[in-house]
């Protein structure tokens, strides 16, 4: 769903950039309280890995693709607040190297792509885990549903962005229908990527979901052959679910798997224009499309320029797009982090 330039007026690129700039305005505070010395490194990574996984077109509909978003999977990995930041890493690497998401239209894509489907993401993830149980199981199937319903969401909103300032006479109604209706289809990849996710990260590592802290495991033990759950003693709470690896092992499995997925995995994803660009063919909203500002990049396309192999060009750039979004990504967080920390003055340390 990257919006290139010319699809949007001018007026309305500006509007959605301030409402951009304001959203990673608050997130940059809202992360502060989001990240710890632990949770700092993985949302590095987690930009990285939505870059990678971002890559990779599946096939939707005849001859429709769609792509991981990303938002509904940060906000549950690592926060709503710091997801917003994650994204938009992305968004701003894409466009800035890659040619990928116009440049005028960076504030329509961190709006759709970062700030409406974390979101939406994670009010619907909230919701549902007030009514289920405190289980992994429960919150792999909230993330489920969550990423499920922030594709469509954030289809709509680029709807109702196109109906106040769209350059071409089109019917809006025929693009709302279209653009939800293909990005319900994607959103059922989003889904299943986002629960399979996190679900590997919980099974592993439950203390550093930000979507699971507070998760519990019930005691139990084996009663002739059969395991049997342990009541527990009044008053007692179920013990917290045990982390099975180091924090060191799951950022390197991490980034060997972002690194894989761009580097060799994404040769293979589709090749069929993704929701928006099928959409736009069929009604006409790319007649005023314009050529992205850095289309000349060393890297435009997912290409490496003056690489002949296409296996080795789209394979280069996509492992120099994973690194440098986790150089890029875990500056930031950094930043933040040690921002936070510098904050916390002596007086009020005593103070409390």
């Amino acid at each position: 769903m990257h919006v290139p330039d010319g699809f949007i007026n001018a007026p309305t690129s500006a509007v959605t950039g301030v409402v951009a700039a304001g959203a990673i305005a608050v997130s940059l505070r809202g992360a502060r309280r989001e990240l710890d010395e632990r949770t700092a490194p993985l949302a590095g990574l987690v930009a990285a890995f939505i870059f990678a996984v971002q890559m990779l077109n599946f096939p939707v509909a005849a001859g429709t693709s769609g792509h991981l978003l990303g938002g509904a999977l940060a906000a549950i990995l690592v926060g709503p607040f710091t997801g917003i930041l994650c994204v938009s890493v992305v968004l701003l690497m894409q466009g800035i190297l890659f040619a990928d998401g116009g440049l005028t239209a960076l504030g329509v894509n961190i709006t759709n792509m970062a700030v409406v489907t974390t979101v939406v993401a994670y009010a619907v993830f909230r919701g549902l885990l007030k009514v289920l149980p405190r289980t992994p199981r429960s919150v792999t199937a909230a993330s489920f549903v969550a990423a499920l319903l922030s594709v469509p969401a954030a289809a709509l909103a680029f709807t109702l962005m196109y109906a106040v300032g769209g350059t071409t006479d089109v019917a809006i109604g025929k693009v709302a229908t279209a653009m939800v209706g293909v990005h319900v289809l994607i959103g059922i990849g989003e889904a299943t990527i986002t629960a399979l996710t996190v679900g590997a990260v919980i099974a592993v590592r439950p203390d550093l979901v930000y979507g699971a802290r507070g998760l519990q495991q019930k005691l139990r033990l084996r009663v002739n052959g059969e395991l049997v759950d342990v009541p527990p003693a009044e008053g007692a709470r179920p013990a917290p679910v045990a982390a099975r690896t180091s924090r060191r092992t799951l950022w390197a499995t991490g980034l060997v798997t972002s690194l894989v997925l761009a580097g060799f995995v994404s040769f293979y994803a589709s090749s069929s224009p993704d929701g928006l660009e099928k959409v736009a063919a069929d009604k006409g909203i790319d007649k005023k499309a314009e050529e992205h500002a850095v289309s000349d990049s060393p890297l435009a396309d997912y290409g490496v320029k003056d690489v002949t192999d296409a296996r080795l060009s789209g394979g280069l750039a996509g492992v120099i797009g994973v690194g440098v979004t986790v150089v890029a990504g875990s500056t930031v967080f950094w930043a933040v982090r040690r921002r936070q920390s510098t904050d916390v003055s002596p007086t009020t340390v005593e103070n409390v």
